[in-house]
């Protein structure tokens, strides 16, 4: 009998009435156990690929963020260059646009803007609040803890959600 690889070989040795045959008819095909071994290992893979692609995607968020924040930065430099002063807090972000900067950009969520204050004493505290893994831009920042504004924010990193802050 030739061995088939891959298949597990399945032998039936009785016919309908149960009396055993002398010519032994031999199936091929895999057996229950073996399709939910392989069922059990795709899904273990499928599991490990989402959480890798959620942590892609939190990260992905974080860039975003600092790129924003960043780029506010150099508008607020800008209109600094231009009025002598940056803009109040009451006046905000945007008296940026469109002037400075096309555009606000508001953090990924959609939905909240990013956190801007002028004290007199720093020029101005801007940064995001909603920073999801700690490491990277995190390191460079400016963590400023008091700023004098009523309506601040803090800049300590404490054990998430972080804060990504920046001062002129």
């Amino acid at each position: 009998m030739r061995k088939q690889k891959g298949f597990t070989p399945l032998k039936f040795f009785k016919n309908f009435f149960g009396a055993k045959q002398n010519n032994q008819k031999t199936l091929t095909g895999f057996t229950l156990i073996e399709l939910l071994v392989v069922i059990a290992i795709i899904g273990i893979l499928a599991t490990i690929v989402m959480v890798s692609l959620n942590t892609a995607r939190s990260k992905a968020r974080d860039a975003r963020r600092v790129s924003d924040v960043r780029q506010l930065q150099l508008a607020l430099q800008m209109y600094y260059d231009s009025a002598g002063a940056y803009p109040t807090t009451a006046e905000g972000l945007a008296k940026l646009t469109p002037t400075y900067i096309s555009v606000t950009p508001k953090d990924p969520d959609g939905t909240t803007d990013y956190l801007y204050c002028a004290p007199a004493t720093l020029g101005y505290h801007l940064g995001s609040n909603k920073i999801e893994n700690s490491g990277g831009a995190l390191a460079s920042d400016a963590d400023v803890i008091t700023d004098g504004c009523t309506a601040g924010f803090s800049g300590a990193d404490g054990t998430g959600p972080y804060v990504y802050d920046v001062t002129p």
